[in-house]
């Protein structure tokens, strides 16, 4: 269970107003609990899921809410927000083990809290005389940002939000997409976006080109954008998920800026008409499930 007596964690992008909105403008079809979690709902191979991304859920309120919705015939698709091992006792089944996101508060001296080698690639990215632009992200599919993304997912085969979603968000909540680009004279050599969400915000996606990185432009954005976003009054920054295995050097760059480690709950599959069948399966599992 969530322990009452720390903090909250910020509302994740997946939970957020703004991205229920962005939703609500594609074919996506959603539903929401009482408590205001948002629940995906789609078919696959004429089975309903209900997927709840990111859900702050508890096991005193989940069976109920589920019920209460209607949905307690449809298999869910549960990745908490928070280790949520007590699943297993309700029947559900863990698929994924849990991984970490990197969380920056915005908050304080900035720069001081960063890394002495990612401080000294920054100032040595501000002596580079490049020039950095701020802007909306523009609603269209041709932009330089989204075509350099795609050709970068599918050359490392990987996938994150389709164009169109990230378009709509853009579209549905006009000034939460927010696109820092460095250019070297008038040539752009590195860009990065981010999504602002009530008072968070989370990176998004991001690419730059040789010149770029041998600039260390990656270094100036994210500053650029911790500055503009704590101006705005935005208290947290969600820098992704971090994998220190399979990504160390993304993992250095994240943990660099002074980001904390933050477990969030894996991912699991529960029918509840099977009721507590599966509950012996959570003995195999709870050690994974609980991300210590």
């Amino acid at each position: 269970m969530l322990d009452a007596s720390l903090p909250l964690p910020a509302r994740p992008l997946q939970q957020s107003d703004e991205y229920r909105q962005a939703l609500s403008l594609t074919e996506t079809q959603t539903k929401t609990l009482r408590d205001g979690t948002l629940v995906l709902r789609r078919q696959i191979g004429g089975v309903n899921v209900a997927m709840l991304p990111r859900a702050t859920i508890a096991k005193a309120t989940l069976p109920g809410l589920i019920r209460e919705a209607g949905l307690r015939r449809e298999v869910l698709v549960l990745n908490p927000d928070h280790p949520a091992p007590w699943l297993g006792d309700l029947g559900a089944v863990p698929v994924m083990t849990p991984t970490h996101v990197a969380e920056l508060p915005l908050t304080g001296d900035l720069r001081g809290k960063m890394h002495q080698k990612w401080r000294n690639r920054l100032v040595f990215a501000e002596s580079q005389g490049l020039r950095v632009t701020r802007q909306n992200l523009p609603i269209k599919p041709d932009n330089w940002i989204l075509q350099q993304d795609a050709q970068q997912q599918a050359s490392r085969g990987y996938a994150t939000w389709s164009d169109a979603l990230t378009l709509a968000y853009s579209k549905a909540n006009r000034g939460s997409a927010k696109l820092f680009t460095a250019f070297d004279g008038k040539t752009p050599v590195a860009a990065m976006l981010f999504l602002c969400h009530g008072d968070s915000a989370t990176y998004h996606i991001s690419h730059t080109t040789e010149a770029g990185r041998a600039a260390s432009a990656h270094n100036l954005l994210v500053w650029e954008g911790m500055n503009w976003l704590a101006g705005k009054g935005v208290t947290t920054l969600e820098l992704g998920q971090v994998d220190t295995e399979k990504a160390a050097g993304l993992a250095r760059f994240k943990l660099g800026t002074g980001a904390t480690l933050r477990p969030l709950g894996g991912s699991w599959i529960w029918w509840p008409p099977l009721g507590k069948l599966l509950s012996p399966l959570k003995l195999l599992d709870r050690k994974a499930m609980t991300a210590g």
